[in-house]
């Protein structure tokens, strides 16, 4: 199959060059940085079980995605539009793009901005961007996706490449949960600076959370979302499973970048007017990254 990574930064990195490493031909879509590193010396898949480099095509021109059958649209929620645009000229008719993008929004948008079929994949994986063209992995790595007309090839491919995936019928629910877990550590470890198992130690911080969960959850029931699992749990075990992980949003703010911000806490503030659910825990959270943001730039 060939695959091309829109946006491969350390989630579209690792996925695009898992699919390689196991015979796929990849083409990864990459800020200059990037690709001058992986096409001097491959890109460096540094995991908890292997640590190798692999050989794959980079490309910082949105004309690589040519003749793709699966796209893995991995750009920030905030890049969604712009980067629909760059690659619309580009598409095959038949390819499907994979939103393996935090919020749950983007691939309903991308439906609203190209004519290829778009489905959502729930990504939990801990990586990093360790230097360039060098992913550094630091926990789980499982993909659950929507079902498609290319879901079953697609499963199969990622199965066989030693990713966990399954079919899911309920994507939106398993996004919503994914968003709460991002809404309870995204901006407390951007704020702080710490990685989640040294996060969860502070005091007061683990009330704090529940009290961003259980906004994140009247909000769902509220907009008829049907979340599965345990999310407590899961809320739980992310301080567990990625001890030594700084959220995306607090290597955003460390970078002087602009974060997703708008599309985690934000989405269940703008969520909450709309369905009349107070939520002036995420609301907080909002205001204080948005005025780090203000503050870098």
């Amino acid at each position: 199959m060939k695959v091309a990574v829109m946006g491969a930064g350390a989630v579209g990195c690792y996925y695009g060059g898992m699919l390689a490493r196991a015979g796929h031909e990849v083409v990864l879509i990459a800020r200059q940085q990037h690709v001058e590193a992986i096409e001097r010396d491959g890109l460096r898949l540094d995991t908890q079980h292997f640590d190798e480099r692999v050989r794959v095509a980079a490309s910082t021109d949105a004309i690589a995605v040519k003749g793709a059958q699966l796209v893995l649209f991995c750009v920030k929620s905030t890049d969604t539009d712009s980067a629909a645009k760059a690659l619309a000229p580009y598409l095959e008719q038949d390819a499907l793009l994979m939103s393996l993008q935090n919020g749950v929004e983007n691939a309903e948008r991308l439906r609203g901005l190209l004519p290829q079929e778009a489905a959502a994949a729930v990504v939990y994986v801990a990586t990093g961007m360790a230097g360039p063209g060098h992913v550094k992995h630091n926990g789980r790595g499982e993909l659950v996706i929507e079902p498609s007309t290319k879901s079953e090839e697609v499963a199969r491919a990622f199965v066989e490449a030693g990713v966990p995936t399954e079919i899911s019928n309920n994507v939106r629910g398993a996004l919503w949960a994914k968003l709460v877990l991002n809404c309870a550590y995204n901006a407390l470890s951007a704020i702080t600076q710490l990685p989640y198992g040294k996060l969860v130690q502070g005091e007061g911080v683990t009330r704090s959370m529940r009290d961003v969960v259980d906004e994140c959850l009247a909000v769902a029931k509220a907009d008829n979302v049907t979340l599965p699992g345990d999310v407590d749990a899961a809320v739980r075990g992310i301080a567990e499973t990625m001890q030594n992980q700084y959220s995306s949003t607090a290597q955003d703010l460390a970078r002087g970048k602009r974060s997703e911000i708008d599309h985690l806490n934000g989405l269940i503030v703008r969520r909450g007017e709309a369905l009349g659910i107070a939520t002036p825990a995420n609301r907080l959270l909002h205001a204080l990254v948005k005025a780090i943001e203000s503050k870098a730039s």
